[in-house]
């Protein structure tokens, strides 16, 4: 039996309660009934402080982790101007999403291309980049506890202008000189906002302050140069750039990975860190984990697993060399194919639509991705 604990902030008074909650010591059965009606916040906030636990036969879902650690994030942030001592949820919610990427790195990825983390975009955005930035800082060989200050950092960096960013992403027009000095102003707003609301962390509140400036000084909000923002920064708006690419909009198709990289690393307008772009390239390659592809025999499949330093990727085949759909009873067993075999090496990434397949992540990675 896993146990897990239960924050304050997966805790809704009033609503019924999803799980059967325990002490640390299970022997005298649940504190709380799973379907009980939850006291109000001062009674929960007396027994989350003593310890309570959830107990899971199965074994713990990326997928879930991050659809749960979605839901609490947006809820903390949308309401964060009336906090005052919000730091330690905040470090909960990104020790869930780093927990997640540690669990499996592959599936982590998966749920970005394939679009898995529900919610407003403004706050699975934050989720997503957060991914990204955990796997670059592990391959930079950064300590727990930095990531850890990277992930709240990325999870954190446009909550001063979270109630615009729906509308802005998805405007089919020029934003107004109004609207851009909302998104100008958001680092120093989002800075702010986190120390009103309890974040003392010095390096959390530079990253999320610094992570819309380039080295060449033509960022925002302050046009600092090279020297003065830090490598997580960095890190983090590369991070930001990449999901945003790599996101779908209402006007237009998501950007494929393999584009995305590219036009970040090759073609961009911006200065690079050369150690970044390696990690960056390094980790995420061209076909992610979550990659919809055609292979050289002509198979459709899904990008499983990255083969690291050993080259390739494994690829789930999802349509046979005749085009033909695998029956979803038959998905599980159907072939796992390595690109380091030029028979089924990626011949091109594609877009869903292209693709023409439709399966549930469960399918194919197991217990791991289940919802």
């Amino acid at each position: 039996m896993v146990q897990r604990r239960i924050t304050l902030s997966e805790l809704i008074p009033g609503q019924p309660l999803p799980w059967d909650l325990y002490a640390a010591d299970r022997g005298e059965g649940p504190l709380l009934r799973k379907g009980a009606l939850l006291p109000d916040r001062g009674h929960l906030s007396a027994l989350v402080a003593s310890g309570l636990f959830v107990g899971d036969d199965a074994p713990p879902s990326v997928l879930h982790l991050l659809n749960q650690s979605n839901k609490r994030l947006e809820r903390l942030l949308l309401d964060l101007r009336h906090e005052s001592n919000a730091e330690r949820e905040l470090r909960d919610i990104a020790r869930d999403v780093l927990h997640a990427v540690e669990l499996n790195p592959d599936i982590a990825l998966a749920c970005i291309f394939l679009c898995q983390i529900a919610g407003t975009y403004a706050v699975r955005h934050c989720i997503e980049t957060a991914l990204v930035a955990i796997l670059v800082a592990r391959g930079l060989h950064k300590s727990h506890e930095e990531t850890l200050v990277i992930t709240a950092a990325a999870l954190t960096m446009n909550v001063g202008m979270l109630s615009h960013n729906d509308s802005f992403q998805d405007k089919q027009t020029p934003l107004t000189r109004e609207e851009m000095d909302i998104v100008r102003r958001h680092p120093t707003d989002s800075a702010e906002l986190l120390k009103s609301a309890g974040v003392a962390d010095e390096e959390w509140i530079s990253c999320v302050r610094l992570h819309h400036e380039n080295d060449d000084g033509s960022g925002y909000p302050d046009g600092k140069t090279s020297e003065e923002i830090t490598q997580n920064a960095r890190l983090i708006g590369l991070a930001d750039r990449y999901c945003a690419h790599v996101s779908a909009r209402n006007y237009r198709r998501s950007v494929l990975p393999d584009q995305a990289l590219r036009h970040m690393f090759t073609d961009t307008e911006y200065p690079n860190d050369a150690l970044l772009a390696e990690q960056f390239v390094r980790q995420l390659g061209k076909y992610p984990p979550g990659t919809l592809v055609r292979l050289h025999n002509g198979e459709i499949g899904v990008v499983t697993h990255r083969d690291g330093d050993a080259g390739g990727s494994s690829v789930h085949a999802l349509r046979d060399a005749a085009g033909v759909a695998i029956a979803p009873a038959q998905l599980p067993f159907a072939a796992l194919r390595s690109t380091r075999d030029g028979e089924f090496a990626i011949i091109e990434a594609l877009h869903e639509d292209e693709a023409g397949v439709r399966f549930s992540m469960k399918t194919i990675w197991g217990e791991q991705a289940r919802l």
